[in-house]
């Protein structure tokens, strides 16, 4: 986790008082609560958020409810998981406190995406999205969000089988197949600088 900063690959205060977070990947909280407290906390008197996503491979899940904690101002159900064998739904929820300085649920935040964003880091960009807390810009992401076991059928042939999948409260669904389409479609590597030109529109001056 030392080696990675936990996932946090750049935190920083760009032009115009916005926040920038690039984070490539979602780790165990656990281990790395120090790590997201401080990131957040660095960012929490900016007036608008980007948070990239578009080098992410994902990670953990927990995580997602983590870093989202920090977007809202009260309790917010971000998630359902579903798992085939026991047939037992779990809830995720962001939490009632966290360890450093809230970012807030009222200014705006934006998630860039791209062909390679994937696993938790989809997640958290749907979960925002069908909540209306995030606008998402750049690309569509992959299509996976069901979990999946390896199965060998003989010597030659194996077969993924999904055990699982999430269910967004707000959409009753996931992003499996179809990946999470964003609010404003760009190429990757325009991302960033159409995000940029979005908030000056959008802020005061």
């Amino acid at each position: 986790m030392d080696e990675t900063n936990c996932g946090f690959r750049s935190v920083e205060q760009l032009e115009g008082n916005v926040g920038y977070l690039r984070l490539d990947a979602f780790e165990d909280p656990v281990l790395c609560e120090s790590t997201v407290a401080a990131a957040m906390t660095f960012v929490g008197g900016t007036q608008a958020l980007i948070v990239d996503l578009r080098e992410n491979g994902g990670g953990k899940a927990p995580m997602v409810a983590s870093i989202a904690s920090y977007l809202f101002d009260r309790r917010t159900h971000l998630n359902n998981f579903w798992t085939r064998l026991t047939g037992k739904t779990q809830s995720f929820w962001t939490r009632d406190s966290v360890a450093g300085r809230r970012f807030g649920g009222n200014k705006p935040v934006y998630v860039l995406t791209s062909a390679h964003t994937f696993s938790a880091a989809k997640e958290f960009a749907y979960d925002l999205q069908s909540l209306k807390r995030a606008t998402i810009v750049g690309e569509t992401t992959a299509g996976g969000a069901h979990p999946t076991s390896e199965a060998t059928i003989d010597d030659h042939f194996a077969i993924m089988l999904p055990w699982g999948k999430p269910i967004n409260p707000v959409t009753g669904t996931d992003w499996e197949g179809v990946g999470v389409v964003p609010d404003v479609r760009v190429p990757a590597s325009e991302a960033l600088t159409t995000a940029q030109r979005l908030l000056r529109d959008k802020l005061p001056h």
